[in-house]
């Protein structure tokens, strides 16, 4: 600590200043190994995560630019590579069996330390599994805020891992882990497959058949929870799945003469069956009644409620989308949901496609379904009826999407850039107040009523007309009030743009800048606020 304090920053962590936080209030250096007292209350581990489970995944236009401007060297051992674009690599040996190779990382979609490394381990072993292959042993990768939570918590998700993987018939052999500040678990799985019988996802013909073997919707549902929106049944329904091997899946596949499979994961099932489609040179049709559903995920993206990683599948595979049939009504939106650890997606000849879906259901996994069908290559790659989903999974719910408040404390018109048009020294800005009632103890002494008044004062020279002029300000106003989340400065703001003629394209756009900051929920934000001012 002498060194660090020499030169005033960390030398475990050069971005800290020394003395750090954690010494001056806590007399602790975690340089030292000194660990402040675990947390009494429960630790949620999605609040250690910023895109929950496979969302967290890059999207494809990007993905696809960075691989084009990688080297290739080809290798006449490499059966299934980069090239691809398949779920796992697949190597030549000598012998009977070839080598099948993923690996896969991501943040929490669950709070639950043990079931977070259980999903961990059952979405890593998927890929190889999509591929037909035996999974045999894995290598554990973890970040973990290690001087921020307790060690029990990393020995949890290992061991929920590790027993997955046993449950498996997969011997975990090593690992690496990494100080991180957001959570991240996973494995790189090493398996095997016999000869060239790998399914790979480029096989499909038309006339097959499409089963998908679970429900989607988990990165919707794993949404909401993160921003207290889910219910417990939703939660646990999909963690249970996300939990379950495609073990079963993947075995009868194979038996039953599958040709072509991928796991439905951080592309949504749109985008990978876009995927399977395009490297197999046909086209698809699916039934939007026939796809198992989460069915809160379906209540969920009816209120708008909506993660990042959807909005980013439909702007990367949209483009291959027809639809036929009823009403849209979110729809779309849970089949380009982003996906952890979700099902199989198997194209096998029609006359087996029944057989396959009935043994499979026999195992347990309930949730299987014939949801559509390959055809000869046409215009779009894909077309989805949408007809309104019948095959439900749990308890439909549309869950209240922005709680209700106190209504603006102000009647007064505002002035430029205040919230608040109230002048009278013995009232505060309405986002200042509390809903207590007053006390002695939280009564404003007259120092606060001046402050108050000095804070307002401020606000109106600053909303002013200079440099800026006052209507660029008023727009300004609008977008900070979305990436703050401050419910009654925006309804002031924006109503006040409405009546001073600035034009709702105007606000609409200005929106998107405070949005392309704050993401999902500051959309979510501005259009109830829209909704609530009548400007939606």
């Amino acid at each position: 600590m002498a060194r660090s304090m020499t030169l005033g920053h960390c030398v475990c962590n050069p971005r800290k200043s020394c003395p750090c936080d954690a010494f001056i209030e806590q007399d602790l250096c975690p340089c030292a190994g000194e660990r402040p007292e675990p947390p009494k209350e429960e630790i949620r581990l999605t609040k250690y995560a910023g895109k929950a489970g496979c969302a967290s995944k890059i999207n494809r236009a990007d993905l696809q630019l960075v691989l084009e401007n990688l080297p290739n060297y080809p290798d006449p051992n490499v059966l299934v590579g980069v090239a691809a674009g398949d779920d796992a690599g697949v190597y030549r040996l000598d012998g009977e069996y070839n080598l099948v190779e993923t690996v896969d990382v991501f943040s929490p979609v669950v709070d639950d330390p043990y079931t977070f490394g259980q999903i961990c381990a059952a979405n890593s072993l998927s890929d190889v599994y999509a591929m037909g292959g035996r999974p045999i042993c894995a290598l554990s990768i973890i970040g973990f805020p290690i001087e921020e939570l307790p060690r029990e918590v990393m020995t949890e998700i290992l061991r929920g891992g590790i027993d997955k993987m046993h449950e498996a018939g997969v011997s975990v052999i090593g690992g690496h882990s990494i100080n991180d500040e957001e959570i991240k678990g996973g494995f790189a799985v090493t398996g095997l497959v016999r000869g060239n019988g790998s399914v790979t996802n480029d096989g499909a013909k038309p006339g097959d058949r499409l089963v998908l073997t679970k429900p989607i919707g988990t990165g919707i549902v794993s949404f909401a929870a993160q921003i207290g929106l889910a219910s417990e049944e939703a939660i646990s329904l999909i963690a249970r799945s996300m939990a379950t091997l495609n073990k079963d899946a993947a075995l009868l596949m194979v038996e039953f003469g599958a040709h072509a499979c991928t796991d439905v994961t951080g592309f949504g099932l749109i985008g990978h069956l876009s995927e399977m489609a395009r490297h197999s040179g046909v086209s698809a049709v699916i039934d939007a009644a026939r796809v198992p559903v989460f069915a809160e995920a379906l209540g969920c993206v009816r209120q708008e409620i909506i993660p990042g990683a959807t909005e980013r599948n439909r702007e990367s595979f949209g483009d291959g989308i027809i639809t036929t049939g009823g009403n849209e009504d979110g729809l779309l939106d849970l089949l380009f949901d982003a996906q952890t650890s979700g099902g199989l997606l198997v194209s096998l000849p029609a006359e087996k496609a029944d057989a396959y879906v009935e043994a499979l259901r026999r195992r347990g996994h309930e949730a299987t379904s014939d949801i559509g069908e390959i055809v000869a290559q046409q215009g779009p790659l894909i077309e989805v009826i949408l007809n309104e989903p019948a095959n439900l999974v749990g308890t439909y719910r549309a869950p209240e999407r922005v709680p209700k408040v106190e209504e603006v404390c102000c009647e007064t018109p505002p002035t430029a850039m205040s919230c608040c048009g109230h002048q009278d020294q013995d009232e505060i800005p309405c986002c200042t107040k509390t809903a207590e009632p007053e006390t002695q103890e939280n009564r404003m002494t007259s120092t606060g009523k001046e402050s108050a008044q000095a804070f307002m004062n401020m606000m109106k020279t600053v909303g002013q007309g200079g440099v800026v002029d006052a209507r660029t300000k008023r727009l300004v106003s609008v977008a900070l009030s979305i990436a703050q989340r401050c419910e009654p400065c925006f309804i002031t703001h924006a109503t006040n743009a409405l009546k001073e003629g600035i034009t709702r394209e105007e606000i609409e756009e200005i929106a998107w800048v405070a949005i392309s900051f704050t993401g999902c929920t500051g959309r979510m934000f501005y259009l109830d606020m829209m909704k609530r001012i009548g400007g939606d």
